[in-house]
């Protein structure tokens, strides 16, 4: 079995960084900056990634995170 690069991600991985990106893009339309659109969902990763796997979309988990 081939080792993978160390910069190579996962599928799934990658999923949810582009999931996470499309998050940001929804916070900073409802207000936030890029900044703190981005802080709020580093402190919040392990949230953001259990609406990931819930099956909720970017638009949905940035609505929930702005409640």
């Amino acid at each position: 079995m081939a080792k993978k690069k160390p910069e190579e991600l996962d599928e799934e991985t990658m999923a949810l960084i582009n999931w996470c990106i499309e998050v940001e893009g929804f916070l900073v339309a409802g207000g936030a900056t890029v900044d703190q659109a981005q802080e709020h969902i580093e402190e919040q990763i392990e949230w953001f990634t259990d609406q990931f796997y819930d099956g909720l979309t970017p638009e949905e988990a940035a609505k929930e995170a702005l409640a």
